[in-house]
């Protein structure tokens, strides 16, 4: 018997619970898809965030947010343009160029961030938002639709906290971080 493409043995003498295909999920080109897992590049994204919300007002170039993050500087070059492209930093090019947050940090959702590096969020291949066919078992699945109910939970979670939320505490009594390359100048100069 086929099921979804894929060949199912039943056995005959077990009827009453016939043999199901791996229901793994699979995702593109049949590999199986992490699940329940933030990407490393979205956790970067948010990392890189929380380092403009702590520094509001200020334009911060790839090289100072590399300084900043721990993170190599082609990621954050990469990452930075994403944020921009979603519409989370201000970018401006030339000598007093860099990025900036366009909102301030307790309007952005961290649900943004994820999806702006990452695309929908999804905990399982039927819950990714605003798709549908993305696992061969989905018609079949009988757990579908608790697992929709848990992803809207997570995201639900997710879009209750701000950016302000998961930045560090101000610290004004600390010097401020040393800059790299061209330095910080601050938004608007």
């Amino acid at each position: 018997m086929e099921i979804a493409g894929q060949s199912v043995d039943r056995p005959a003498e077990n009827l009453m619970f016939p043999t199901v295909p791996n229901w793994s999920c699979l995702g593109p080109e049949g590999r199986t898809r992490a699940m329940i897992r933030l990407s490393r590049m979205a956790d970067y994204g948010i990392v890189l965030m929380t380092q403009f919300a702590t520094r509001p007002g200020m334009r911060l170039t790839a090289p100072d947010m590399a300084l900043a993050s721990g993170l190599p500087v082609p990621t954050v070059s990469k990452l930075l343009k994403v944020l921009a492209h979603a519409g989370l930093l201000d970018s401006q090019r030339g000598a007093h160029g860099g990025f900036a947050l366009l909102k301030k940090a307790d309007e952005v959702r961290v649900t943004e961030i994820i999806r702006a590096v990452d695309g929908p969020i999804g905990l399982t291949e039927c819950t990714v938002e605003d798709t549908s066919g993305g696992c061969d078992f989905e018609a079949l699945c009988p757990t579908r639709t608790n697992w929709q109910r848990i992803n809207e939970a997570v995201v639900s979670a997710l879009q209750d906290i701000t950016l302000a939320d998961m930045a560090p505490p101000r610290l004004d009594f600390l010097p401020p971080p040393p800059a790299a390359g061209r330095g910080v100048v601050a938004a608007g100069e």
